[in-house]
């Protein structure tokens, strides 16, 4: 990151600051958006760049990509669950295709009889299920899946508890109920093999506390990608400490104010449509030849994400503290895997997660940034399908689908 884009970000926050403390909404709202940006970085990936092409340029390709890019476009058989509090959560399966057939990529090795697996994919903050696209499209008819989206995210209701003058904050406590709830009503029973990135492998940390007896019965293999068991308040998300300092300082206070305004901080946001762009690529992405497609695929989903929602998740990161959880998945075969260049959830924090899970695999990927599994799909995709044969989840002689294949768009 240039000297330039980080005193840009940092400007953007002491303006955001000001402006709100002082009431200037009008002011507030293209700082706001671009503080809002910083903020949703905590986990999805936001930072200053300079880009250099025209901006008429820039828009005429951002809606061909829209056009033309098939990420995003698989569907499964939808269902909802309800949780304890009574958001309704949106989900979706993929199952079995006994009849499955065509030319496979890559063979699965394992020895054991498959057995009747459920593979759970939990997404992170300020995405959805769609995702893990590339990772359900290798996967789809050889084991049942579920997908769905966290509360208050992609087709899931916003949470009950957030709304209404009674509301609370929303807790990393709070999604490992909602998992269960899912869990409950899209896999009721049989083995399941849990995966989560990001805020969704805080989620999948938070069940086990809460439901220890659900681990030691159903759970057979675990999948944690670029997350983090905790002291997520000492991540510097790449800023020199004068940056840090500035964004820890004013961040909650500017993410308070701008949720309560969030028609105005909305538009914001889509004026500064072109912000988005190099932001996300510098916090989502490492590697410098990203597909246009995918880049633009993950900004969709991170600006479809409403600014009182970054406003209401955010205080949950400071909070988590799950290592002690991660005790529960002593017995379970565990993936953990990042990228070394991650800014958002850096490598050191899967390693930490692996330190207290000595039989796990840990697979640190080169070049690889916060949305490694979009960025480099085939290094995800091939050490998950490892672990689901090593569980049982897929026959022996099974093969995972073309990497990057969208196999029936909307099928």
């Amino acid at each position: 990151m240039s000297e330039t884009s980080t005193g840009d970000a940092v400007a953007a926050a002491a303006t955001a600051a000001s402006a709100a403390t002082n009431g200037n909404w009008r002011r507030a709202g293209l700082a706001g958006a671009a503080i809002g940006v910083i903020a949703a970085g905590a986990a999805a990936g936001v930072a200053v760049e300079r880009l250099t092409v025209g901006r008429g340029m820039r828009k005429r390709a951002r809606l061909a990509l829209d056009a033309s890019g098939p990420y995003g476009s698989l569907r499964g058989t939808p269902g909802k669950a309800l949780a304890d509090d009574g958001t309704q959560l949106y989900y979706e399966v993929d199952e079995t295709d006994p009849d499955i057939s065509g030319p496979r990529k890559r063979r699965l090795f394992g020895r054991r009889t498959p057995t009747p697996v459920t593979v759970v994919f939990s997404h992170g903050y300020c995405l959805n299920q769609d995702s893990w696209h590339f990772q359900r499209a290798a996967l789809r008819g050889l084991v049942r899946t579920v997908h769905w989206d966290q509360r208050s995210h992609g087709r899931s209701d916003r949470g009950a508890s957030q709304s209404g003058p009674d509301r609370v904050p929303v807790s990393i406590d709070q999604l490992g109920r909602d998992l269960m709830a899912v869990i409950d009503a899209a896999a009721p029973e049989g083995p399941l093999v849990l995966v989560g990135h990001s805020m969704g492998g805080m989620t999948v940390m938070a069940l086990a506390e809460q439901f220890p007896e659900v681990v030691r019965e159903r759970i057979v293999g675990i999948a944690f990608v670029g997350t983090s068991s905790g002291r997520l308040g000492e991540v510097n998300y790449g800023l020199p400490v004068a940056g840090v300092n500035v964004v820890r300082r004013v961040l909650p206070g500017v993410l308070r104010a701008l949720g309560s305004q969030a028609e105005l901080v909305e538009r914001g946001r889509r004026a500064t449509a072109d912000l988005f762009a190099g932001l996300i690529k510098r916090y989502s992405f490492s590697s410098r030849d990203v597909d246009p497609a995918v880049a633009r695929f993950a900004e969709r989903m991170i600006e479809s994400t409403p600014i009182d929602v970054v406003a209401e998740f955010y205080p949950a990161f400071d909070e988590h503290d799950k290592a002690g959880a991660l005790l529960v998945f002593q017995e379970v075969p565990v993936l953990v895997l990042a990228g070394d260049r991650d800014l958002v959830t850096p490598s050191s924090h899967s390693e930490a997660i692996a330190d207290l899970l000595p039989d796990s695999e840990l697979v640190i990927v080169p070049d690889g940034g916060h949305l490694v599994m979009l960025e480099h799909s085939e290094v995800v995709t091939d050490r998950l399908a490892d672990l689901l044969a090593r569980v049982g989840a897929v026959p022996a002689a099974a093969n995972v689908g073309p990497y990057g294949s969208t196999a029936q768009p909307g099928g």
